[in-house]
């Protein structure tokens, strides 16, 4: 237990405090308290997720238990914001959103387990990583518009319902598109992988015939 791998169970152990306050009753709703705690805890979690992993490398900490915890952390976190979201607000995160969301994510850890087994990694890419930055805005943006349809301070006008429907559907294109992107990276390698496979398989049997051959022809004294 270092202090990465401290952070990132952390954001582990924010989920359910997120859960209990999206769900208690215990916030009266009239001034947003619940809205807005909710939003800085959700905020904190996902900040956290760079953070863990720029100290393991600064420190060198990299670990097994941190390579296995922050990638679930970060599911975990994702798929509960979003089925607490179709709850929540349901005109906004309709279930099948959530659906498409975080099957997304289990599709590329699956995409990526399959590409450890074989030998070879896919890096996140800086499509996944936008996604992610959508995805906190939109998370966010969809709790305050559960109390405020809009901010005004002062002579700005912020419309949250809008930045909240936008950033929804931005992130359900983006992260059908960043999924895609991750299994043609993950298609690319598995096939430069066989070819290899292929190639050294058949190396290693002409050798193997060419020893047999030598072999034979040394004459018998």
């Amino acid at each position: 237990m270092n202090l990465p791998n401290s952070i990132t169970l952390s954001r582990i152990c924010s989920i359910p405090l997120l859960i209990w306050i999206l769900t208690t009753n215990r916030f009266s709703g009239l001034d947003g308290q619940q809205e807005l705690l909710a939003s800085a805890i959700f905020i904190v979690a996902a900040i956290t997720d760079g953070i863990d992993g720029y100290l393991a490398r600064k420190r060198g900490q990299i670990t097994t238990m941190g390579i296995l915890l922050d990638p679930l952390a970060d599911k975990l976190l994702i798929a509960a914001a979003f089925i607490l979201l179709v709850q929540f607000s349901p005109s906004l995160v309709p279930a099948w959103v959530a659906i498409v969301i975080i099957g997304r994510e289990f599709l590329v850890s699956g995409l990526r387990a399959i590409a450890a087994s074989e030998g070879f990694t896919i890096e996140a890419s800086e499509l996944g990583k936008f996604k992610m930055v959508v995805q906190i805005v939109a998370v966010v943006a969809v709790i305050l518009d559960h109390r405020w349809k809009e901010w005004t301070v002062g002579p700005y006008f912020f419309p949250v319902h809008w930045v909240a429907f936008a950033a929804i559907w931005f992130m359900v294109v983006l992260s059908l598109y960043s999924a895609f992107d991750y299994f043609k990276a993950f298609w690319s390698k598995i096939d430069r992988s066989a070819v290899r496979s292929r190639r050294r398989a058949f190396v290693l049997s002409r050798r193997r015939k060419n020893n047999v051959a030598a072999k034979n022809d040394v004459p018998a004294i």
